[in-house]
């Protein structure tokens, strides 16, 4: 059997080598010539999967160790019965921090206390409802906006679009649609970002294209939005004039936790191994951290204190600053291989679950939301 990989999926060596011969190459060079005689292909976002790619090739198995499927034409598969599997699920607790931490440093920046804000979910899957969670046990408000699911019943409390612009808040957790009745493309564009109110903190972490970027630069530049921006229209092609203008730009990482990328290739090696009627056998080893006990850190307000301690296990300042890099590079050629190397070159990132927080008795109010985040704590 062969297999072709994306070279920046973790373990793919470890999980796929007993399972047939496997190539592993750069995801954006990956050809229909180069398919002709595969059985297996395995994805991230960055491949378009469609007719074009496979026409006159033998594969049988499509995943994708992502929780999107945007890239993937599923029509195409079904019709060529080509098995599909996606990674749903995998880095959510990955992005939830990397929402909240990001959302922590400019409460920490600007003072503002999140209890008393209002924060408004677009899409509320399985990162979605991660994020209320959590805010709620921040104490803040919450609007969701989930068009699909009031339809069918799942959950309650909905509220339109037009209501989720009043929030001080905005997070986007939605697939990318280009069509049909939940089309998600440029969802945010330039006949609702007027809409939302003055100084705004817009968080994405989903798919670029939600929001129509040109639109937000304009708007941002006159409401004084604060932009969390981990993803972008036209990836690696990135609007360098956006990037001035967030307050957190990062290059797609939300969901690269090593846990999270791990669960990514665990998942779709489980679902190659179903399709081809073997047991499976690898499982992730995943290195146990020497130093997972820390103490709170000291602050003035509760927001302060959580971030410096989400940012000594998550440094997103460091991820922002990597990012800024590409506007000292000159080329577009050189900003797309820059973009990507960030990606393929990033470094090594636990979740919270793996620490342990020593708490003194006067921060024992504090433990509700530590144990939401994940923590274990140790009195």
């Amino acid at each position: 059997m062969k297999i072709v990989i994306d070279d920046n999926i973790i373990f793919a060596e470890d999980a796929f080598s007993m399972l047939g011969s496997i190539s592993l190459l750069n995801g954006r060079l990956i050809t229909n010539k180069i398919l002709k005689n595969t059985d297996a292909l395995i994805v991230r976002s960055i491949t378009s999967v469609n007719e074009e790619l496979l026409k006159k090739t033998k594969i049988k198995f499509i995943g994708t160790a992502t929780i999107g499927t945007d890239h993937i034409d599923t029509n195409y598969l079904q019709k060529n019965k080509i098995v599909f599997a996606d990674a749903k699920s995998c880095n959510a607790d990955s992005v939830a921090e990397y929402v909240f931490t990001a959302l922590l440093k400019i409460a920490a920046d600007e003072k503002i206390s999140l209890s008393k804000k209002t924060i408004g979910i677009i899409g509320v899957g399985i990162i979605g409802s991660r994020i209320e969670k959590l805010a709620r046990a921040l104490g803040m408000k919450v609007l969701k906006n989930d068009p699909p699911k009031e339809r069918e019943g799942i959950g309650s409390g909905y509220v339109s679009l037009n209501d989720i612009f009043d929030v001080d808040i905005i997070t986007l957790h939605v697939p990318l649609n280009k069509k049909g009745k939940d089309k998600t493309f440029h969802l945010l564009g330039d006949k609702n970002l007027k809409h939302i109110k003055e100084g705004t903190i817009i968080i994405n972490t989903s798919r670029g294209e939600v929001i129509k970027n040109s639109a937000l630069l304009k708007e941002s530049r006159t409401k004084s939005f604060k932009l969390v921006l981990d993803v972008w229209e036209n990836e690696p092609n990135l609007n360098t004039e956006l990037i001035k203008e967030a307050q957190i730009g990062t290059s797609h990482i939300a969901g690269y936790s090593f846990e999270g990328k791990t669960n990514g290739t665990k998942l779709i090696y489980d679902a190659l191994c179903n399709h081809l009627n073997k047991k499976p056998t690898w499982e992730p080893s995943l290195p146990v951290l020497e130093h997972s006990e820390i103490s709170l850190p000291e602050g003035k307000t509760i927001e302060e204190r959580l971030f410096k301690l989400f940012c000594s296990i998550y440094n997103i300042e460091k991820d922002n600053d990597g990012l800024r890099n590409v506007l000292h590079l000159k080329t577009n050629n050189l900003r797309e291989e820059y973009f990507d190397l960030l990606r393929k070159l990033y470094p090594l990132r636990r979740e919270f679950t793996n620490y342990t927080i020593s708490l003194q008795a006067e921060d024992l109010a504090l433990k509700p939301i530590l144990e939401a985040f994940r923590f274990k704590i140790k009195k």
